[in-house]
């Protein structure tokens, strides 16, 4: 039971205060029976790994999500605060953001619609799909044996029809970061649609993202020593829109990058422009090339003209990140499965496999290096660094031998049955 499983509920202790005392125990028990789970991750396939025993009627886990008192954005806040404490010190903290659709069925969820399904669409074929539209905030952290970064979650908001745009909440979590950290700098980086941010008032917040190939951009003003009617220029002359400047371009810079985890050459182009349509404040453009020609040119955009251009192409490149996570979370926790409609029902579950994501890597990470092993299968001998499915695999291995102690006690875990018997639960799923 959730009592006997230490290195979990310690890390599970921090955030019993946003619960009242009946939900704590539920929730402590749905943590552990979403983790061990080996069927479809209903609340009613959640419930024998959950509560085996059957202690609490089983209506009290259904109305955990839809009518419990607990907050959300409490448990992120708590979350982010562990998370930052543990992993980012010093230095700005950097940021991933995008969307993503998880689909369900049944009409009857509330703040479910037809989305584009990004997945499946492409330039010329627009698929739509039910579901939950989501937009996520995920902190990018380095793991200890480098590769790609980590994209762990850490905010999350649901996306309704005629409600908030994706960019006014966006804009509400990073504000969200800013006011638990206000004296850290913020590096946000998304794809091209979350470019407009850049317009936004956000005190100490740096954006990455893709420019339009097709912007309208222009030189910044030249001041005049004559002084004449009217306001001064806000803007210089119009330039070339970024894919008609990149071919004409010709001292390119030669730079090493770091894009998720493999350093790479690549040609790069800066220069200070202005994004009239967007903000009247200084951006920096860059072109980035592959010297190959293989790969066709990024334009990218940060807020920060003083960044170093190779940081900005790396910092683009690691947002993949958070697709990784949007991977996982569907695939391995089942973030998509449960069913509850009604309320808050549909939100909360969809927040928690999210939040739960990042749970189950910082446990992971806490873990001694001699306990962080991982399965190289034969069909993937050259694996060298650890998944998530690793580190999930862990620790279902520790949540199954504390049942198991509990159950038939110690010398049970001791047996080589037993030990058979964790190696098949530890990866099930």
């Amino acid at each position: 039971m959730a009592t006997n499983i230490t290195t979990w509920t310690s890390l599970l202790n921090p955030f019993l205060g946003i619960f009242t005392q009946p939900c704590r125990i539920i929730f402590m028990r749905l943590t552990v029976g979403w983790i061990l789970c080996t069927v479809k991750r209903t609340v009613t396939g959640m419930l024998p790994f959950a509560d085996p025993t059957g202690t609490q009627a089983h209506d009290a886990y259904h109305r955990f999500f839809p009518d419990a008192r607990w907050c959300m954005d409490k448990l992120w806040q708590e979350l982010m605060h562990i998370l930052i404490a543990t992993f980012c010190r010093i230095g700005p903290i950097t940021l991933a953001l995008d969307d993503t659709l998880f689909h369900h069925s049944g009409k009857k969820i509330d703040g479910a619609g037809w989305w584009r399904d990004a997945v499946r669409s492409t330039k010329k074929k627009h698929v739509s799909a039910w579901g939950l539209n989501l937009v996520v905030l995920t902190l990018q952290i380095q793991p200890p044996w480098g590769g790609e970064p980590l994209g762990l979650p850490i905010n999350m908001r649901l996306h309704r029809k005629n409600g908030a745009s994706l960019i006014e909440l966006a804009y509400q979590m990073i504000n969200n970061v800013k006011q638990w950290f206000p004296e850290r700098p913020l590096k946000v980086v998304g794809d091209g649609f979350y470019a407009t941010l850049a317009g936004k008032q956000l005190a100490q917040t740096t954006i990455i993202s893709r420019i339009q190939h097709n912007a309208e951009i222009y030189d910044l003003p030249t001041i005049s020593r004559e002084k004449g009617p009217g306001r001064p220029r806000s803007m210089g002359k119009r330039l070339a829109c970024p894919s008609k400047m990149a071919p004409r371009v010709k001292n390119w810079q030669r730079v090493k990058v770091s894009q998720r985890g493999q350093m790479r050459t690549r040609l790069v182009y800066t220069k200070v422009i202005l994004w009239y349509r967007v903000l009247h404040q200084p951006i920096l453009l860059v072109i980035s090339r592959d010297p190959e020609g293989k790969e066709k040119d990024d334009f990218l955009l940060t807020t920060d003209v003083t960044m170093d251009p190779a940081t900005v192409v790396g910092d683009y490149a690691d947002r993949w990140a958070i697709e990784d996570t949007f991977k996982n979370t569907k695939q391995l926790i089942g973030g998509q499965q449960p069913q509850t409609f009604k309320r808050q029902g549909p939100e909360r579950a969809a927040g928690l496999s999210l939040w739960l994501y990042s749970m189950v890597w910082l446990w992971y990470l806490l873990q001694k290096s001699n306990k962080r092993t991982f399965m190289v299968t034969p069909w993937n001998p050259t694996k060298a660094t650890p998944s998530f499915a690793d580190a999930l695999r862990g620790l279902r291995r520790e949540l199954w031998t504390k049942r198991i102690k509990a159950m038939f006690g110690v010398s049970a875990v001791h047996d080589k049955k037993f030990e058979f018997l964790l190696e098949a639960l530890a990866p099930a799923a």
